[in-house]
């Protein structure tokens, strides 16, 4: 049985991320500051009167900071704890994975804490990020307070 991933880009890396954890991906919207939230969180989006945090993927990956721009994705996913929006440049197909083609993180990239695995394709490889180990519990814990302020 083949696991199913939605693929996106952030500058020209491809990564994934399991398709059963993303609820849907719209265009970018306007993301409202959330005050003393952690620093990976960007802000907040409402989707259907739920207030969403949207995630810095480029701080947590280490990539180049950008203006976010109005042909970015956001791609509302969730997480063990909560659901989440994601930045990504463009989101680009839905792939099967069989096991033969996916490489455990333990084995080539154990430091990388965020990284679940890597498919190999004849076009490249693509980063499967684990997202329930996107924020650590301590930035969990400062998202919930700045969620639950007045």
């Amino acid at each position: 049985m083949a696991d199913q991933y939605i693929v996106f880009i952030l500058d020209d890396q491809r990564y994934a991320l399991h398709l059963e954890a993303v609820e849907k991906v719209v265009r970018m919207v306007h993301i409202t500051p959330l005050a003393s939230a952690p620093d990976i969180v960007l802000g907040v989006v409402s989707l259907q009167g739920r207030l969403i945090p949207v995630i810095n993927l480029r701080q947590r990956f280490n990539l180049p900071e950008r203006e976010i721009a109005l042909t970015d994705l956001l791609i509302f996913a969730h997480m063990e704890r909560r659901p989440v929006a994601l930045v990504a440049d463009a989101v680009t197909e839905v792939v099967e994975c069989l096991e033969h083609n996916l490489i455990s993180a333990e084995e080539i990239l154990p430091e990388l804490k965020y990284l679940e695995g890597i498919i190999k394709f004849n076009d490249g490889l693509i980063l499967i990020h684990n997202l329930d180990k996107f924020l650590s519990l301590e930035e969990e814990e400062s998202l919930d307070l700045a969620l639950d302020a007045p």
